[in-house]
């Protein structure tokens, strides 16, 4: 369980932004908007009705035409938090649904001291979902959310994806184990479609990829009957060095694809092993997502 000494270490971080915000309400981040803040942005010409207060007279000495101060104006930005509740989440020595939940709540965290919009929902009820503001003092309405939630059945990635609240640019963070039939098909499949309709929408991606150990390191030997967790499809396999040779030749490609997705500039992919230590998970491991 993460402690208040593990918040105050985070509370000096602040998630990294790809896009300013346009949003109405004042908060931390630069917006694309003008105001009154303390951090100069540009010049322009006087127009009637502009505050006297921001003339330039240097510059109207130098060039005999009023100009006025521009400054970038302090807005709140958008962070939005989707965490996959299916069934497949809830395995693992230690389960990958309390690393996810641990993962939201840092995140969650972060938005919430840097006085950003929160949005938290679950991928299995997206209209159910949790809107916070107002600073680290609605933290504990985030804890109670996320005690709440129930990891069973299946989820729709791509389809809940479309169901957030479009309020402008931001930060979407995805925690899922990815392990949905149409996230693993090869070419363009729902993962490459998902992270298309991020960028159109004008969202940095944030995939916070959560694998158990035993997934990322598989140690079985032996005839096994294997059962689907969300569909109860069964499956007889033998568990020998050739089956797991391709399960991690597969496992491999699945999180470069996922990786190469998120190059470039446009967000970020963590792999969130269940079996790593939570703070150097957090404060290690997630240095992509921080602005430092």
């Amino acid at each position: 369980m993460l402690d208040s000494t593990f918040y105050d270490t985070l509370s000096r971080l602040q998630l990294r932004m790809s896009h300013k915000s346009s949003l109405n309400m004042s908060g931390n981040r630069k917006s694309i908007q003008k105001g009154n803040s303390a951090e100069f942005s540009d010049f322009r010409e006087y127009m009637p009705g502009d505050d006297l207060r921001r003339m330039d007279w240097n510059v109207y000495a130098r060039l005999d035409k009023l100009y006025v101060r521009e400054y970038m104006e302090e807005k709140e930005a958008i962070v939005s938090v989707l965490i996959d509740t299916s069934a497949s989440m809830d395995y693992g020595a230690v389960s990958k649904a309390e690393l996810a939940k641990d993962l939201a709540s840092s995140v969650s965290f972060l938005a919430l001291n840097n006085m950003d919009r929160l949005l938290l929902y679950d991928m299995k009820d997206m209209g159910r979902g949790l809107s916070v503001s107002g600073g680290r003092n609605a933290f504990p309405r985030v804890l109670h959310w996320l005690d709440k939630l129930s990891f069973s059945g299946q989820a729709d990635m791509l389809s809940s994806v479309k169901k957030i609240q479009r309020r402008g640019p931001g930060v979407t963070v995805l925690i899922s184990d990815f392990l949905h039939p149409e996230m693993l098909e090869k070419g363009k499949s729902s993962y490459e479609k998902l992270l298309q309709y991020l960028d159109y929408c004008k969202q940095r991606p944030v995939i916070l990829h959560t694998l158990a150990s035993e997934e990322l390191h598989v140690t079985l030997t032996g005839a096994y009957r294997l059962i689907d967790s969300e569909t109860e499809e069964k499956l007889r396999l033998t568990m020998d060095a050739r089956t797991i040779g391709l399960y991690e030749e597969e496992l491999g490609h699945l999180k470069e694809r996922m990786r190469k997705g998120c190059a470039g500039g446009r967000g970020a992919y963590v792999l969130c092993d269940t079996g790593r230590d939570r703070r150097q998970l957090i404060f290690q491991d997630l240095r992509v997502i921080y602005d430092i």
